[in-house]
């Protein structure tokens, strides 16, 4: 079933490569979405596919890249509205 998740990461997660790492990984599990740095310093996704691949996206989200210092993580599901073509950057 086709799902979407929104989430928010909180803590060094700019300037470490973050957005590159989650776009990456969510192109080779199929997701749709985008990444985005927020003016305060959070780092926003949102993307649709299999819930099973959010998941897994999520679980990557929690450490991050190497040089990443997650310290909260905000996490809401919804179902999927099919806004997107691809995982990109934004």
């Amino acid at each position: 079933m086709e799902k979407r998740i929104n989430i928010i990461v909180s803590g060094q997660v700019q300037g470490v490569f973050f957005r590159a790492h989650v776009m990456d990984i969510a192109k080779k599990l199929g997701l749709k979405g985008f990444v985005r740095n927020l003016l305060d310093g959070n780092v926003e996704i949102i993307a649709e596919g299999p819930e099973g691949n959010l998941k897994e996206l999520l679980e990557f989200c929690k450490k991050g890249p190497i040089g990443a210092r997650v310290t909260n993580i905000k996490v809401d599901y919804e179902k999927a509205k099919g806004d997107y073509n691809e995982f990109f950057i934004v």
